[in-house]
């Protein structure tokens, strides 16, 4: 069976990580294909709430190989400790692979993103300060150092011995930092490298071997579509293609290959960070979802920005990626509302409405949303529901109205925070 990509149709926090899990069951890989470890995904698995930051969320099955392929940008300190934190809990992680060409964040990549976001001042982007922007900025301009120069002690000293001779100039006479010393990064690097290196191995062509032999294969993105470099709130957004061409690019597979592209939707809209927000909510029930949706960054903690789902952006996600199915998560958070609005128009500065996407993130952030209000449902637990008809009419109604918009059919909608509070209506094809 070819592969199927699995992407965050908002501005990510859409509950990725639970949909890749339950997809996970019945497939062999799960390969992530960008980002770093600005991302987080969870994962609950009874009383174990599993937080993942660059493994894959497929670890939590053991048949399952967990795939760190080129398009990311891996943080290896960090990634042996998320082992030892996996490893803690019991989880094995022998069945993990690391590309080769994946490149490496830099601790004066970390540097960098705190220095920038701090000289930027009022028009700062909220970065989770990673240094994933800077580490792909070297990626860009051929000057990054990649897993395959970190498991070369002898290599990947010369080549950060060139890195430091930029990378010192800019941190002393531009942001007034300290400079750094290759000593002190190969101290703190060794030691994963030395760890991570039996993991490292050619992984566009395990994933290939794995589609040859008829097996699935999840492509799991990080972030999410109104996030995307090209496409998103430029320059509120993420410095790689969380999208669905970004997903062949960063795994190494061929449009071809790609048998579905399943679009997960939290059935309200948060984001993270700064950037417009047509239908972010500043009162009591914006309060309300963020309290009750646990609206905190898995990696950051920050609180996110919470609203009106917007299907607007949604059906411009769709367009993008060619959604062949919905994953709607987080439908039992809106239990209890009386009224629940969605966002079908924007009307601009100029008086005129549409109900298309505007490309001009400045137009974007001037934009009032027009909404279409439906009846809400009671405050009952939907954990329980793993039938359509279990679900409150009301709420099944919202459902449909979501898929409707978008023109795309529904796969599964996410009921509770476990792993298998879900209503599976179709597998992805």
């Amino acid at each position: 069976m070819p592969a199927i990509v699995v992407i965050g149709a908002q501005w990510g926090d859409e509950g990725k990580g639970k949909i890749v899990d339950h997809l996970a069951e019945r497939a062999s890989m799960v390969v992530r294909y960008q980002g770093g470890n600005n991302a987080g995904h969870t994962v609950t698995i009874g009383s174990t709430v599993l937080r993942l930051h660059q493994v894959p969320s497929g670890i939590t099955r053991p048949h399952v190989a967990a795939v760190l392929a080129h398009g990311m940008v891996i943080n290896p300190p960090a990634l042996v400790e998320e082992l030892d934190r996996l490893a803690a809990l019991g989880i094995s992680t022998e069945n993990l692979h690391i590309s080769p060409n994946a490149h490496l964040v830099m601790p004066y990549h970390i540097l960098l993103d705190e220095a920038e976001e701090e000289l930027r001042g009022a028009h700062a982007l909220g970065t989770t300060r990673r240094g994933i922007g800077p580490a792909y900025t070297d990626k860009v301009a051929r000057r990054g150092l990649r897993m395959q120069d970190l498991i070369d002690p002898a290599r990947f000293r010369a080549r950060l011995e060139v890195a430091l001779e930029r990378v010192n100039l800019e941190l002393t006479r531009i942001f007034g930092r300290e400079p750094m010393t290759a000593d002190e990064i190969v101290e703190k690097y060794a030691p994963a490298a030395e760890r991570l290196a039996p993991y490292v191995e050619d992984t566009s062509l395990l994933i290939q071997k794995a589609l040859q032999r008829g097996e699935t294969v999840l492509l799991e993105g990080a972030q999410a579509t109104m996030l995307d470099i090209d496409f998103g709130t430029y320059p509120y957004v993420t410095s790689s293609s969380p999208s669905a061409g970004g997903a062949c690019q960063g795994s190494g597979i061929s449009p071809r290959q790609v048998s579905a592209v399943l679009g997960v939707v939290k059935v309200y809209t948060s984001r993270v960070g700064m950037g417009p927000f047509p239908t972010e909510l500043k009162d009591d029930i914006g309060d309300w979802i963020v309290e009750r949706g646990h609206e905190y960054g898995t990696t950051t903690g920050r609180r996110r920005r919470c609203g009106w789902i917007d299907l607007v952006s949604l059906r411009y996600a769709a367009r993008l990626n060619g959604f062949t199915g919905l994953a709607l998560t987080r439908l039992d958070v809106l239990s209890g509302l009386s009224r629940i609005k969605l966002c079908v128009a924007y009307r601009l500065p100029d008086g005129t409405e549409t109900t298309e996407y505007p490309l001009d993130t400045e137009l974007l952030a001037q934009a009032t949303p027009i909404y279409e209000t439906m009846e809400g449902w009671e405050d009952e637990d939907l954990s329980k529901a793993r039938r359509v008809e279990d679900l409150p009419p009301q709420a099944w109604a919202y459902c449909q109205r979501i898929s409707e918009w978008m023109g795309v059919p529904i796969d599964v909608i996410s009921v509770g925070a476990e792993r298998n509070d879900l209503v599976a209506l179709r597998w992805p094809v």
